[in-house]
C-alpha cells in the first residue's frame, strides 16, 4: 500500500483527504495540533490501511522528526502533503497594522516548516513520489488584509516552483483547493455566513488526481483540474 503523511487532517480539507485515501487503502501518517480531535477524527476513517495519528505542531522539529520516522515504519513515503497552514491574526488586519511577530509566526507554519518536512522526507521518497504543497489563491491576487497569509503562500509557490526544478524525477505540485467552508475560511470572516462556500470534500477528487495520476509537476486549481 501506498504511504502519505498529510499535515493538518484533523478537520477541513485535511480530515477529507486522509479520510478518502483510507478509504483507498493508503497507509496513512497525521497530525493536527489537537490530539483529542485528531483522535476523533481518525476514528472515523474506513479502510484496510494503517493510521498513525500523531499530535503536535509542525512548526517543531521533534514533531517533524516523528512523522517521518512514523512513515519509515510504515515502510517508506509515496507523497507528502503540507496541508497545515497558519492564517495569522482574526480579523484580518491590513499590512499596515500586521504584528511583525504575527507575520514571523506565519511564515514559520506555512513557509518554513513545510520546507523542513520536505527536507527530512526526501531520503525516502523514491523516483515518482509526490509532494503536494497546498496553497492558496491569496499567493496570487491581492485582497485586502491577506498580505500576511497571502505572502506566506506566494512563498510557499515560488518554493514549491524551485523543488519542481531541482528535483525532476519527483511530481511537486502546488494547489490551491478553492474557497471552502471550513475553520480558517471563518476565522477569516468573524460573524459572517459563509455556508454558501463548497465543503472542502468538493476539493478532494482533483488532489486525488495529483496522487495518482501521471500529471506533471507544476500549480494546479484541485476543483478546476477535476471539470478538466
Amino acid at each position: 500500500m501506498p504511504v502519505a503523511v498529510i499535515t493538518g487532517a484533523s478537520r477541513g480539507l485535511g480530515l477529507a483527504l486522509a479520510s478518502s485515501l483510507a478509504a483507498r487503502r493508503w497507509d496513512l501518517v497525521v497530525d493536527a495540533r489537537g490530539g483529542d480531535a485528531l483522535a476523533e477524527a481518525t476514528a472515523g476513517f474506513i479502510g484496510d490501511g494503517r493510521v498513525v495519528a500523531i499530535a503536535g505542531d509542525v512548526a517543531d522539529p521533534g514533531h517533524r522528526a516523528a512523522l517521518v520516522d512514523a512513515a519509515r515504519t510504515l515502510g517508506g513515503l509515496d507523497a507528502l502533503v503540507n496541508n497545515a497552514s497558519s492564517l495569522g491574526p482574526s480579523p484580518l488586519p491590513r499590512l499596515a497594522e500586521l504584528p511583525l511577530d504575527a507575520l514571523d509566526a506565519v511564515l514559520r507554519v506555512n513557509v518554513a516548516a513545510p520546507l523542513a518536512l520536505i527536507q527530512s522526507a526526501l531520503p525516502l521518497l523514491a523516483a515518482g513520489g509526490r509532494i503536494v504543497n497546498v496553497t492558496s489563491d491569496a499567493g496570487v491576487e491581492g485582497y485586502e488584509g491577506w498580505g500576511g497569509y497571502g505572502a506566506s503562500k506566494a512563498a510557499l509557490e515560488q518554493m514549491s516552483r524551485v523543488l519542481a526544478a531541482e528535483h525532476p524525477e519527483l511530481r511537486v505540485y502546488w494547489v490551491d483547493p478553492g474557497d471552502m467552508n471550513t475553520q480558517m475560511h471563518q476565522d477569516a470572516y468573524p460573524g459572517e455566513d459563509i455556508s454558501d462556500r463548497p465543503a472542502p470534500e468538493t476539493s478532494v477528487p482533483g488532489l486525488l488526481a495529483l496522487l495518482e495520476g501521471t500529471l506533471p509537476s507544476g500549480r494546479y486549481v484541485a476543483r478546476q483540474l477535476v471539470a478538466a
